[in-house]
């Protein structure tokens, strides 16, 4: 589902990029195709590359938080509400069904992701960070 809803979503992306070939809307596509696959796969390793590497620098994960993630089993990654916002910034509401792997709780968080583009580096970063599996909504 997340495959779809990002080649629709690359549709509506287009009014804030440029089109032809090596574009913004590509390289935005690309990167929430791969950042949604992340996420639904557990492969947080991989989706924190997508995360703004100033954000990163700024707020890095500790090895309690990189451990707290092996705890989580997502199963549903689901894009709820896209759009693009006046400084040509990408938001998305996006539903994610989790369980917890030692207490088999399962629930589902609703997270925003905010994505901004970096000209120099033809790429998309999302500038909110992983999602909080902490959260209780």
């Amino acid at each position: 589902h997340a495959a779809i809803a990002c080649i629709a979503f690359a549709g509506l992306a287009l009014t804030a990029c440029n089109s032809g070939p090596g574009t913004r809307a590509e390289a935005l596509e690309r990167t929430l195709y791969d950042y949604s696959g992340a996420i639904r796969w557990n492969n947080f390793e991989a989706a924190y590359t997508a995360i703004d590497p100033e954000l990163r620098e700024t707020r890095p994960l500790s090895n309690f938080e990189w451990e707290r993630l092996k705890q989580v089993q997502v199963t549903r990654y689901q894009v709820v509400v896209e759009s693009v916002l006046a400084d040509d910034r990408i938001a998305r509401e996006v539903e994610i069904d989790l369980a917890n792997r030692h207490t088999q709780t399962v629930r589902t968080l609703r997270v925003r992701e905010t994505w901004r583009y970096d000209e120099a580096a033809n790429r998309w970063w999302q500038t909110e960070g992983l999602p909080d599996f902490t959260q209780d909504r």
